[in-house]
Formats: C-alpha cells, structure tokens, sequence
C-alpha cells in the first residue's frame, strides 16, 4: 500500500476552496495514479475523519514557450473530499475559514 502522504500532497488554498470549506467539503492536490478509493483512505487516515465522498478533477498542463522551444508545466490532479454529517473538521483548515 502506497504512504497517504504520497497520495496527499497539499491542500488547495483559494477563495473558492474556502467558500466550499462551510459545506464540509475540503480540496486537495493529489498524485495523478491515485484513485478516489485510495484518495478516500489517505485522508481518513492522515486527519482521522470520515469521508463521505471524493471527486477528482484532471488539468492537463499549460503549454509554454521559451523563445523557440515549447514545453508543457506538469499535470495535476485534484480531489474534492466532502467529509460526513457526524465527522469532526479538519483542524489544519480551521484557522483560515
């Protein structure tokens, strides 16, 4: 089994993010192989709460240039982990709300 810190990488730190933080719902950025069961598994495990549900969102990675040379910035995954009725907060996000 894969560390749920490799699977977690960091949260998602945005005005959007925030509004969703009321609605129990907290946003992650993930790795790319992981899956929504995997995903689920890390964060109960990490923060001891209990997840209801994850949805996860792929970004493809810009295009960028440099002079004549074009390159792409790396692809992200993110997960939208909505927590229980009766789960606990995560305490790491409630500072910022």
């Amino acid at each position: 089994m894969k560390n749920p810190h490799d699977i977690i990488l960091r949260p998602v730190l945005t005005e959007k993010s925030y509004d969703q933080i009321a609605d129990r719902k907290y946003t992650f950025i993930v790795d790319v192989k992981a899956n929504k069961t995997e995903i689920k598994k890390a964060v109960e495990e990490i923060f001891g709460v209990k997840v209801e549900g994850v949805r996860t969102i792929r970004q493809q990675g810009k295009l960028k240039r440099q002079g004549m040379y074009i390159g792409r910035r790396p692809e992200r995954k993110k997960a939208i982990v909505k927590l229980t009725a009766d789960s606990k907060p995560i305490e790491f996000f409630e500072g910022m709300a």
